[in-house]
């Protein structure tokens, strides 16, 4: 009993975190913004989809799940894109329960609390866990996967073959990272080569293929474009890093296994994460027959290490930047790990105990510090809104471009707005596809977010294919500048 009361203590600390004026934190940008636009165009004008968002890696799309997993909630909502947010907040909380039952079931009830408080205050996972976007729902699933993985290796509970499967199936159409859990699955396998009736292999491939389908289907249709796309991109990765492999290996080490305990869990600074994981390393090297009077505690422990070595590992063939979000397929182990290390301390005697008691106060302290709820909201949902209302006003009710001028912006989100008020912008087509120009409208009107706002003979093609045009107004709307231009040639006629 005491410890689901101090459960609920920690989801209810988790859920105010994450709730807390949810619409003014949460982030709406082109991403968000094209998500609920298609999910939109589902509900509403029945153009379902086999496709996911697009990579930043080139031409390789995800799978659709996260659509179709975001389109009850955007319903229920009324549309509003709170509505996928608040889904992304249940996933959060889902996930804090998940790493709790691994704890409490393979190691002790402490590891279970500890590292389900630390998540759930966590600065990352706050931040990501409150906003609608296909990469934050990965920790849920990723865990999910893990935490089947032992019930079938260690409990013989073989019917998790199932959520095995259908999280495999999620997992790899939310972000291309989390691929690394095919080399975790790997190596779990033949470590431990457990044995599987056939009927429940059958059945996790089953929920598998049934959970990936969407995208198979469409990779049937269309040649397995997007296979080999990414089959292209590792190979090429992988030929470039061949003479350089060790010095890679040693910068993604450096980087990424530092990063993935310090941004989720230490958050103050990297030396103090470089301090905590050299003590850790030592104290489970000279202190780990204590998790082996448990042999599950050793198979899970083991497992959480091929999960975190293979993940750091698996960023060798990636060559980009690797943003934190990159890192959520990963979000758990850190929690989990620090757990691991507070009990075994608090198994060494009074001062060990004092030690530990005193690191996780200072990781309560770091994170309560940086806190994103002290940050003031952004309130990016309201402004968008207003901008596009004011855009449809502008408008007159006649038919009109639509342009936005950003540097790391997209116009969906715009667009959305505009398109579910059923005066949607007409989009410029090419002269090939429309010799006529019917497309171009008597009136553009232009969405600046720059400091510099220059609409007149921009570049963008929205502006371009517009053709010549004149500014006849100009206005300040919440955090833009929103343009009406007209065709130059009204003007000569005049």
């Amino acid at each position: 009993m005491k410890n689901k009361l101090l459960l609920f203590f920690i989801l209810a600390i988790a859920a105010f975190t994450r709730f807390w004026r949810i619409r003014e934190y949460l982030t709406f940008l082109g991403d968000e913004g094209r998500d609920v636009l298609v999910v939109k165009r589902m509900l509403l004008d029945g153009k379902f989809t086999l496709l996911g968002p697009i990579t930043s890696v080139g031409s390789i799309y995800m799978g659709p799940v996260y659509y179709y997993l975001t389109a009850p909630f955007l319903y229920l909502w009324n549309f509003d894109p709170v509505g996928p947010a608040i889904m992304v907040v249940l996933f959060s909380l889902a996930t804090i329960y998940i790493i709790y039952r691994l704890g409490i079931t393979y190691f002790h009830p402490r590891v279970g609390l500890i590292a389900a408080f630390t998540y759930a205050i966590s600065r990352l996972t706050v931040i990501y866990g409150r906003s609608s976007w296909n990469p934050n729902i990965v920790p849920f699933f990723a865990v999910l996967l893990i935490f089947s993985v032992l019930r079938v290796i260690i409990d013989k509970r073989f019917y998790y073959l199932i959520f095995a499967g259908l999280s495999l199936g999620v997992l790899i159409q939310l972000h291309y990272v989390t691929l690394l859990f095919f080399p975790v699955l790997m190596v779990i396998y033949l470590c431990y080569k457990p044995r599987l009736p056939l009927k429940y292999k059958l059945l996790g491939l089953s929920s598998f293929l049934l959970a990936y389908s969407p995208f198979i289907l469409f990779e049937l249709r269309h040649q397995f474009v997007n296979f080999q796309g990414a089959f292209r991109f590792i190979t090429e990765n992988n030929n470039r890093i061949t003479g350089q492999l060790f010095i890679k290996l040693w910068e993604i080490v450096n980087d990424v296994a530092i990063r993935i305990f310090w941004r989720p869990l230490v958050v103050q600074n990297a030396e103090l994460t470089k301090l905590l994981m050299f003590f850790s390393i030592i104290l489970f090297f000279f202190r780990f027959n204590i998790i082996k009077k448990s042999e599950k505690s050793v198979i899970a422990f083991y497992v959480i290490l091929i999960w975190l070595t293979a993940g750091v590992l698996s960023f060798a063939i990636y060559r980009g930047t690797v943003y934190d979000y990159y890192l959520g397929s990963l979000y758990p182990v850190p929690h989990l790990l620090f757990a691991i290390f507070f009990n075994l301390l608090w198994q060494m005697g009074k001062f060990y105990k004092v030690l530990g008691s005193l690191v996780l106060v200072l990781i309560i302290s770091f994170n309560i510090i940086h806190t994103p709820l002290r940050i003031e909201p952004n309130n990016m949902l309201r402004n968008t809104k207003q901008i596009a209302d004011f855009v449809l006003e502008m408008s007159g009710n006649l038919p009109y471009n639509f342009a936005l001028i950003a540097d790391r912006n997209s116009d969906h989100a715009y667009r959305y707005f505009l398109e579910l008020s059923g005066h949607k912008p007409v989009s410029i087509e090419n002269p090939e596809i429309d010799p006529d120009r019917k497309t171009v409208t008597a009136q553009l009107l232009v969405v600046c977010e720059e400091k510099v706002c220059q609409p007149e003979g921009h570049s963008l093609w929205e502006i371009a294919g517009f053709g010549r045009a004149k500014i006849v107004g100009e206005w300040k709307v919440s955090t833009a500048r929103v343009f009406k231009l007209l065709p130059y040639r009204e003007f000569n006629n005049d």
